[in-house]
Formats: structure tokens, C-alpha cells, sequence
């Protein structure tokens, strides 16, 4: 029966913790200024304060590093193009804590509760169009849509619980056309810029991992349109023919 099946999407992969304190050397911190493991107890409130101060900080997800901030505040996301070197017409997801904000930042009607919990959380982006509650006017410009994200991985799950009502624009942790990052290393020209970074070690054991999440079209109802493959394409494609929704075709 479809309402006992268990999720296809949620611990896909496996969190991995830390298997090294390296960046956390007395050298390592005077060199960045912020550095800080995952595992520390302030860690989840330094980060919702350097979002609160308007900064932009790294962070480990259920795929690649992320680059984050505040999603309503418009000098925090020119900051975070800036970062990135993005083209400001190329979309960067948020990245909410449950279903119920996932609603209140898109239009979700057409979609089951019992279809978004069945692929949330997990390595998907799901796309529909926006609210008015995302009120930044450079967030995604080109677009009335928006990517919105749960990933399943504790500390970004526990910033978004204490960040509540507010949507965390999200990006990967790397200059524009470049690799996805696996390690906080990858990205370590970016970290003068950043209000801090976030260590959770290494994230995976494959290269796989660099395809980041899924990127999936649900605006449509009854319809859907892969945006991007990512690593969660198979499980995701089947969860649309179960539910019956079918590929959009282009025209």
C-alpha cells in the first residue's frame, strides 16, 4: 500500500562525520578567522548569527558543500553572486525545514503531502513558483520560480530549525563553472569572503557525489520536468510514476 511505503529519498546517502580536525588548528583558524566543526555545540548559533548579520557562509549538505544566507535579504544575496562569480539570471535554490515552509515559499497546492514526504527530505530540489513571503526582488529575477531544498543532514536541518520562519538561499560551495566541493579544502579561496565555514569532513566516499541534488520541475500540475539528473535521479523517476505524474514534453 503506497501511504506504508517507506521514503525512496530520504537516507540515500549515509552522513559522514569528520575524520579529521586538521582545520581546526590553532593556524588554520588565525588563517580563515572562522572555521568551525559541525560537531561543536555553538556551532548551529554562530551560524544563524552570521545570517542574521547579513553574511555568507559555507556549510555541508547531504551532497556538496554550500555556500548559504539569508534569502529575504537582498545585499546578502548580491553578496552571494558575488562570491560565486553567477551570472545574478542563474536561479540559486533556499532551503527550508519542513513541509509546512516549503508551502509557504511556494505553490504547493497540487501537491500531496504524502508525495512530498515521500521525497523529502533528501538530494532533490523540487521546483515550483514562489510566494509573495519570498520577498527578495534579487532573488532569481529572471524567474517566478523558486528550487526549494530539505536536505537530510542534521546541521543543516538544525540551522534551519533555529533560522524558522526565514528562507536560506542556497548554492555550492565553488566559483561558478568550477567542481562541486566534497571538502571544505576544495573551496579554500572562497573563505576571506565568507562570515564562516562549516566542517562537517568529508561528504561521501564517491566522486558521484559532485552531482549534486536533483533538480525537478513540479510547477505543472499533474506534470514534471527534469532540470537537472543529480545523484537522485532513479529513485525520484519512480516516485512520479507511481504517483501518475508524467514528463512534460517540450515543445
Amino acid at each position: 500500500m503506497r501511504h506504508l511505503a517507506r521514503p525512496l529519498l530520504r537516507h540515500l546517502w549515509p552522513q559522514t562525520r569528520p575524520k579529521s580536525t586538521a582545520l581546526q588548528s590553532p593556524t588554520m583558524e588565525k588563517e580563515n578567522g572562522r572555521v568551525c566543526s559541525v560537531g561543536d555545540v555553538a556551532a548551529v548559533q554562530l551560524a544563524r548569527q552570521c545570517l542574521l548579520n547579513g553574511d555568507v557562509i559555507a556549510l555541508p549538505t547531504d551532497t556538496v558543500y554550500g555556500l548559504a544566507c539569508d534569502g529575504n535579504n537582498e545585499q546578502a544575496i548580491q553578496r552571494l553572486y558575488e562570491i560565486k562569480g553567477r551570472d545574478e539570471h542563474k536561479p540559486v535554490a533556499i532551503c527550508v525545514h519542513n513541509i509546512a515552509a516549503l508551502r509557504r515559499f511556494g505553490q504547493a497546492a497540487h501537491l500531496s503531502d504524502e508525495l512530498l514526504t515521500r521525497l523529502l527530505p533528501g538530494p532533490l530540489t523540487i521546483v515550483i513558483e514562489r510566494t509573495p513571503a519570498l520577498s527578495n526582488r534579487f532573488l532569481n529575477p529572471s524567474t517566478s520560480k523558486i528550487g526549494i531544498r530539505i536536505p537530510d543532514f542534521r546541521f543543516m536541518r538544525s540551522l534551519c530549525a533555529v533560522w524558522q520562519d526565514r528562507p536560506l538561499a542556497l548554492t555550492s560551495a565553488n566559483r561558478s563553472s568550477a567542481p562541486s566541493s566534497l571538502q571544505v579544502s576544495e573551496f579554500r579561496s572562497l573563505w576571506p569572503h565568507l562570515g564562516a565555514v562549516f566542517d562537517g569532513g568529508r561528504i561521501g566516499l564517491t566522486e558521484e557525489r559532485r552531482l549534486a541534488s536533483t533538480v525537478i520541475d513540479l510547477a505543472t500540475p499533474g506534470y514534471y520536468e527534469i532540470v537537472r539528473a543529480g545523484v537522485a535521479l532513479k529513485p525520484t523517476l519512480s516516485l512520479m510514476e507511481e504517483f501518475g505524474i508524467k514528463p512534460r514534453k517540450l515543445l
